[in-house]
């Protein structure tokens, strides 16, 4: 893959971080009014200096780099979790669905995207292996929760019929 020039190294080890802490300081400093009302100069020289800092500090900038991917790919799937959700528990006016339909849709979503991270990161192999090592305890677990959960929606479908 092409490297454009925004994945320059200027950028991404010296530029990139330098405004992340500029702009995060220098909005702290501006909503706390820290140094007090109206002093938008003094403010952004601090934001500098201190960004200026952070961009010699190797290590600091290392733990915010990871924390920022960690945040962009947590952000993406709270994002995904949140679009099923609003698929199931939307107010359309054609299709009114029961709340314990509603609950369980959510959590099948709920597991439907915990299961499209698991694929998306490629740790499928390490759970496939783990299900199937040496003892298949792990296996028969896994289908006695499927079942005692078919069972239980089955129950309480007959109950909310019967009531």
């Amino acid at each position: 893959m092409a490297d454009t020039f925004l994945q320059n190294e200027i950028f991404t080890q010296y530029i990139f971080p330098f405004l992340l802490m500029f702009f995060i300081i220098f909005a702290v400093l501006e909503k706390t009014k820290l140094l007090g009302e109206g002093k938008k100069q003094l403010n952004a020289l601090i934001a500098f200096v201190i960004g200026l800092i952070f961009v010699v500090a190797v290590g600091p900038k290392l733990i915010v780099g990871n924390m920022i991917l960690f945040l962009s790919v947590a952000i993406v799937i709270i994002f995904v979790f949140l679009l099923i959700w609003g698929f199931i528990f939307g107010d359309e006016k054609g299709f009114k669905a029961a709340n314990w339909m509603k609950w369980v849709l959510g959590i099948l979503g709920g597991i439907a995207t915990v299961v499209a991270v698991v694929f998306a990161t490629g740790l499928n192999t390490q759970v496939v292996s783990f299900f199937s090592g040496q003892s298949q305890v792990w296996t028969s677990v896994a289908f006695v929760i499927v079942i005692a959960i078919a069972l239980a929606l089955v129950l309480l479908s007959k109950e909310k019929k019967s009531s």
